[in-house]
Formats: structure tokens, C-alpha cells, sequence
């Protein structure tokens, strides 16, 4: 088989599947394991699927910057924000992380809530302003304008001035074996500092994050308080997630 025709087979696998071992499918195709590696490690690097230990997972498609993510699952992540929201209570301290779900969050808070929300996300900040009985804090360090969030340091050390009830966590990739993770490591570094910081971690995943992965984990599955999916989510899928030991719920 010519190595383009073994990398569209690995594709096709990934998309019908979920996984690829490596040794199963050398052994599958009669070639060798380095052979199948090489495939997997050029294929990742083309951005088409995620290395794991013994083979490959899909690449998670929420990778895009801001702007195109903003295009990307809208009605999902409309029905996600709003679950979100009906999740905070008055008087809480919640962590609000960035990203186009977490500001429909911010957009769908009801008009009385009386909170504290804490974000490292300018762009959340803004939709918070509307709201004039939330307490606002910004974790300041410097713009990643790919996600529009602070990261660094700074950001972290002011997070850790601050325990909160309840963070939303913002990833590109859930998956019961890989975790929760993201493409950037200096922002998996600030998110694994503010679920540190919270009591319960929540997160709102649009469909083209389930059962994908990115290079950078941030915690495993188990950590997560709920995982809050879309409504339409496949039956099959919900299955899988919640194999990965977290309580699931669909987002109505």
C-alpha cells in the first residue's frame, strides 16, 4: 500500500473509530510499526491528528483563533452559555475562563445576578460590563491575541490570591482517555492554575470538541465536576464521556 494510501486509511479510521493503535493496524496492513509511526507523526505535524502513546487520536477543529471560532457550532455554543449561566448563583465567586463559549455565558447572566467573576479574558470582561451588579476582576498579564486571554505569571500568582466556587473551563479537546486539553501550553498553564483555585469545574463543550484531542493537557476527564454537552449529542458519545468518569449533562 503507498503511504498516501495508508495515511487517507488512518483518516478514514480516525473518523469512524475514534482511535488508532499503531501495532494493531502495522500488524492489520503488514508493514512495520516504524512505517504506521512515521504516518501518524506527519499527519500531526499537518495538524490532521493528535500523537498518543501507541497511536493517534482525531485533532480536535476548535484550534482556530477567536474570530473564526466565533463562526464555528453558534447555535450549540448559544444553548451551552445559557446552561452555563443557569449554573451560577447569586452570590457566588466564579472563575469565567475566555473563548466563545464562555461569552455567551457572560452575555446570558441574568440581568439581577448579584456574583463576583473573575476572567483573564478582556474580550469577557466587556460582556460582563453590561451587568451592573457583578463584581468584575481581571487577571492581567499578557494579551495571547490567538485566544484573546492573558497568560503568564502575572496571572497566574493573582489567581492564586482567590478561592471561587465555580470555573468554567475553556478547552479545545475531551476525551476519556486523553483529558482536557488545549493547543497552547503557557494557556494550559493558567487553566490548570485556576481549577486549583475552584471548588467545582464545569466544562460547556460544543461538538467539534468531544472525543478530540490537542498537545496540551490540562487535567483529566475525572477532574471536571460536569461536562456539559449539546443537546444533540449522540447517545454513543455521551456513553464514551461519561466512561471517562464525569457527570454529563446536555445543554437544552
Amino acid at each position: 500500500m503507498l503511504t498516501a494510501q495508508r495515511k487517507q486509511l488512518i483518516l478514514g479510521r480516525l473518523a469512524t473509530q475514534g482511535q488508532i493503535v499503531a501495532g494493531e493496524l502495522a500488524l492489520e496492513l503488514g508493514t512495520s510499526e516504524d512505517t504506521i509511526r512515521r504516518d501518524l507523526r506527519e499527519l500531526a505535524q499537518q495538524g490532521k491528528l493528535q500523537r498518543v502513546h501507541g497511536g493517534a487520536l482525531p485533532a480536535s477543529a476548535a484550534t482556530g483563533d477567536l474570530r473564526v471560532r466565533q463562526q464555528v457550532s453558534t447555535d450549540e455554543k448559544q444553548a451551552l452559555g445559557r446552561h452555563g449561566a443557569q449554573l451560577i448563583k447569586p452570590g457566588q465567586v466564579v472563575m469565567l475562563d475566555g473563548g466563545t463559549t464562555a461569552i455567551q455565558v457572560a452575555r446570558q447572566l441574568p440581568a439581577d445576578l448579584r456574583a463576583t467573576v473573575i476572567t483573564h479574558s478582556p474580550n469577557v470582561a466587556v460582556e460582563l460590563a453590561a451587568h451592573r451588579h457583578v463584581e468584575i476582576i481581571v487577571l492581567g498579564g499578557r494579551l495571547f491575541r490567538h485566544s484573546m486571554v492573558n497568560v503568564g505569571a502575572s496571572v497566574i500568582e493573582a489567581a492564586a490570591r482567590f478561592r471561587a466556587d465555580l470555573f468554567f473551563l475553556g478547552v479545545t479537546g475531551v476525551h476519556p482517555e486523553a483529558g482536557l486539553s488545549t493547543g497552547d501550553a503557557e494557556e494550559a498553564d493558567v487553566k490548570r492554575a485556576l481549577h486549583a483555585r475552584a471548588a467545582e469545574t464545569v466544562v460547556l463543550a460544543s461538538s467539534e470538541k468531544l472525543l478530540s484531542a490537542s498537545a496540551f493537557v490540562i487535567a483529566p476527564m475525572k477532574a471536571l465536576s460536569l461536562l456539559v454537552v449539546p443537546g444533540g449529542t449522540k447517545p454513543k458519545t455521551v456513553a464514551a464521556l461519561r466512561a471517562g468518569g464525569v457527570a454529563v449533562q446536555k445543554a437544552v
